[in-house]
């Protein structure tokens, strides 16, 4: 590729991990390097939140989305719904999130999680803000619920489902995450589904420290990696790198309404 590397946005990541907390500031420096000019950081407990926000503040390229995750339902109170509610009203963000159904495990209590849901997806459209959507074993159900409510849009992250349900979504306004799952090559739906899709509803992540790529299989995943996320994503679609990078970067920025690149006058 000729010219200069194009810079990325990554679109989902837990930098606010505590398997980042030894050595974050290299890794930020990893990422910076990459060209990863920011990061879409998404809180997952009611216990995180203040952690995150203070990460943000020292980090300018770090934007927070603040939820609760289906995953950690035994943690969830039912007054966090209430404290999510005071906490966007006074706390800048770019989304709510992490938010969703996760139907993998067989005792899951799938009622508990879509009550959970339900008030989340009001608090975002009181909000007037998009959802950050973790989907697992339950893309029905989320279309369902999505169509019941008045949402402005979303990123469906680590997305999963069938090209028809992709289309659904789409429809009703939402981005389509894809990372380090779609660079294997047992992945052959989801390389379908990147090839195919238009480009407008995609959007790229790494989902750090989990779902690292195939060139750091067993690794734990960090931002820096998206770059090699993205040079396999430019072997599945027809546009070149360039516009590839343009169009992540574009869908990201009008999703989240991102800033300007906190590193473009540095680098």
């Amino acid at each position: 590729m000729s010219g200069p590397t194009p810079r990325l946005i990554d679109s989902h990541c837990h930098i606010d991990d505590a398997r980042f907390s030894a050595d974050l500031s290299e890794v930020l420096e990893r990422a910076r390097r990459q060209g990863i000019s920011m990061q879409v950081v998404p809180a997952v407990r009611r216990d995180g939140w203040q952690h995150l926000k203070d990460l943000c503040r020292q980090h300018p390229q770090l934007h927070p989305c603040y939820g609760l995750h289906p995953y950690f339902l035994a943690h969830h109170r039912e007054a966090d719904i209430a404290a999510l509610d005071h906490w966007l009203s006074d706390t800048p963000c770019v989304a709510l999130g992490e938010c969703g159904l996760d139907y993998l495990r067989k005792d899951t209590d799938r009622l508990a999680q879509r009550k959970l849901f339900a008030a989340q997806l009001e608090l975002a459209a009181k909000h007037q803000l998009p959802v950050v959507l973790h989907v697992n074993k339950a893309v029905e159900d989320i279309l369902l619920m999505l169509a019941d409510s008045d949402v402005r849009g979303g990123l469906m992250h680590a997305f999963n489902g069938s090209e028809q349900q992709a289309e659904r979504a789409i429809a009703r306004g939402f981005k389509l995450g894809f990372g380090g799952a779609a660079t294997y090559t047992r992945a052959r739906r989801l390389r379908h589904l990147l090839s195919e899709l238009p480009l407008s509803a995609l959007m790229i992540e790494t989902d750090a420290p989990d779902q690292p790529p195939a060139s750091h299989h067993g690794e734990r995943n960090e931002p820096a990696f998206l770059r090699d996320i993205f040079a396999h994503f430019c072997t599945l679609r027809r546009e070149s790198p360039v516009q590839l990078a343009a169009a992540f970067n574009h869908n990201a920025r009008s999703l989240f309404a991102l800033p300007d690149d906190p590193f473009e006058q540095h680098d």
